[in-house]
């Protein structure tokens, strides 16, 4: 077990199953030491997390479903490059929260995922963030977590 792995147990966290992509692109692009995660979707309890901020969704279960996300990108990259323990650094994160327009609270849902990099990988988990409102998501999710992260050679 990877010393990530291993923080991830202690914090009582399981990596889903790396997702297949739903269109044509492939989940993480490692080039001159970075690794680009494409968007990635909140999976809890193997259901996706549909629904709009503002509306059917509490900001509580945005939450959730922002750290989901944030978890899908660790699977990711476990499956790309071979280790979490190549990780070096996350980058930044780019959230989008399905929300209406009358809802602001988009840096505080994907503060999930944000909290959880740092939980997992202490100062190296500090990252730059966007965090922006959305209409729609692919397949109705609530939020999507795409990332930048620094990555030390095979």
């Amino acid at each position: 077990m990877s010393k990530i792995e291993a923080r991830l147990a202690e914090l009582g966290l399981t990596l889903p199953q790396a997702a297949a992509p739903v269109a044509a692109y492939v989940p993480v692009v490692e080039a001159a030491g970075l690794a680009h995660v494409s968007g990635q979707l909140p999976f809890v309890e193997g259901q996706l997390v549909t629904g709009r901020l503002g509306e059917d969704v509490t900001l509580e279960q945005g939450n959730e479903a922002a750290q989901a996300c944030g978890l899908m990108i660790l699977a990711q990259l476990k499956a790309a490059l071979g280790s979490l323990d190549r990780i070096e650094r996350i980058v930044k994160l780019g959230g989008f929260v399905n929300s209406t327009g009358a809802f602001t609270d988009q840096p505080k849902v994907i503060n999930g995922a944000s909290e959880l990099m740092v939980a997992v990988f202490g100062d190296a988990g500090k990252h730059a963030r966007s965090a922006v409102g959305v209409p729609v998501l692919p397949l109705g999710a609530a939020v999507e977590v795409d990332a930048i992260v620094a990555v030390r050679p095979a």
